[in-house]
Parts: C-alpha cells; structure tokens; sequence
C-alpha cells in the first residue's frame, strides 16, 4: 500500500500508526542488540534510527494536516512534494548532527537506518496481508 493509499483508507490514523511503531520498534529493538557490542554503537543506532523515523513522523502528521477532505488532485501533489522535501532535509540535517557532531559509528547508524527503510517497505505488505 503507497502513503497515498495510507493517508486516503478508511482506516488511515490506523495503518499508519502501526507502521510508526513497527519502525520504532525495529530500531529500538536492534540498539539493544548493539548494545552488547558497546554503547557507542548503541547510540550509534538510536542516531540511525531517529533519522530516518522522525522524517516519517513528520511526512505523517504534515499529510494529515494538509489532507482536505475534498481532494484536489494538484492540492495532494503539491502536498507530497512538500512533505517528501522536508523528509529529506530533516533526514539529511540529522544524519549531519549524527556524524559531524555526535560522530557516531558508521556501521551501526547505517544499519539502523536502512532497517527502518525496510520496515517501511515491508509492513505494509504485512499489515495487508492480515486485513484481507
């Protein structure tokens, strides 16, 4: 299911929070097993994983505060493009801080971020597969 499918079902505030926790949980979830390595890599971690989560946050709540409830096919583009811009500014500013400032290990950071990228592409499928 796309994000417009997500912002537009029946079921929206739903689906969508199921996906925010399943990516927090996913990155939670691996800091912690970072942690037996060391605290850096799990701080490392969290960093990955907040960087690509809270964009997600933001991109949510931006949608459903600019979403009409009579939809305008140009209003919904422009609304997309906007909220995937700031996604991608916010992302990069906190991968900056991340490593420029808090010089987080590389590895664990990556990590993180891309299971949160995956999460998000596979829950959905998941969360679909249980509804039908």
């Amino acid at each position: 299911m796309s994000v417009s499918g997500i912002l537009h079902s029946a079921n929206s505030v739903k689906v969508a929070r199921k996906l925010l926790i399943l990516q927090l949980l996913t990155f939670v979830l691996l800091s912690a097993v970072f942690g037996f390595k060391s605290l850096e890599w799990t701080t490392s971690a969290l960093m990955g994983g907040l960087a690509a989560w809270v964009p997600n946050v933001l991109f949510m709540l931006f949608a459903w505060r600019h979403q009409a409830q009579t939809t305008v096919s140009g209003r919904v583009a422009w609304s997309f493009a906007i909220g995937e811009a700031l996604k991608v500014l916010v992302t990069v500013i906190l991968m900056i801080v991340a490593l420029g400032l808090f010089k987080a290990a590389f590895a664990p950071l990556g990590l993180a971020y891309l299971s949160v990228l995956m999460t998000q592409i596979l829950a959905p499928v998941v969360i679909n597969s249980y509804r039908t």
